[in-house]
């Protein structure tokens, strides 16, 4: 990470009540992916990792169980539990938490996460995909800036001030690692794109089934 967490809050904080205006079109495409690829089931819990101003969060919440957001900029989370109220969300809840300390032990089926995750440094990345496999979803939706090709710093989703993205190959790779199967690979642009990955069941899991189906 380039810059601190408080660096990153603080500039999130400054920039959240106008964030949701200032998004680009691959953005709002790379959204929409993550929330058709999350589509949670009516007894799903959804963690939703720097929710920002909870735009995933709040669109899963109605076909959910309950959607978890966490981000570290509580201006973003203000704005997200403003129009949680507003749209009558109430199954959605919003607190400060981190992709490597997400401050959640509960529940975990589907975790989502759009645009926030390339801030992390690849070595970075990989921890944080190894704490959110820990919390055994079954599926984690990735939508992200990420390298499809050679990247170009010059292109307007690569700000190497304060992004570091990681190539399509390398999250792959730390899925696998970490015990998911890479299921859907969605370009939206060269350098943006949506990852869908389902944990691979281990032999407990099995044993729990073969249980509940006697």
């Amino acid at each position: 990470m380039k810059k601190s967490l408080e660096d990153h809050a603080a500039r999130f904080d400054e920039k959240a009540g106008e964030y949701d205006e200032s998004k680009s079109d691959e953005y709002r495409a790379c959204a929409n992916l993550v929330i058709e690829h999350a589509a949670p089931a009516s007894d799903d819990i959804v963690l939703d990792l720097g929710t920002g101003t909870g735009a995933i969060a709040i669109a899963l919440a109605p076909d959910a169980d309950r959607v978890v957001g966490r981000d570290i900029s509580e201006g973003m989370m203000d704005e997200a539990r403003t129009k949680a109220g507003e749209r009558g969300v109430d199954n959605a809840e919003f607190d400060r938490g981190t992709f490597r300390e997400p401050e959640y032990d509960g529940q975990v089926d589907v975790v989502t996460s759009n645009f926030a995750m390339h801030h992390l440094s690849d070595d970075e990345k990989r921890e944080a995909i190894a704490v959110i496999a820990d919390l055994e979803p079954r599926k984690f939706v990735l939508g992200d800036v990420m390298f499809f090709g050679e990247p170009d710093p010059s292109a307007p989703f690569y700000d190497p001030e304060v992004d570091d993205p990681a190539t399509v190959g390398v999250l792959a790779d730390a899925f696998t690692d970490a015990g998911f199967s890479l299921t859907a690979v969605e370009r939206v642009h060269d350098q943006v794109g949506v990852l869908v990955v389902e944990r691979t069941p281990t032999d407990a899991d099995e044993v729990t089934d073969e249980g509940a189906d006697e």
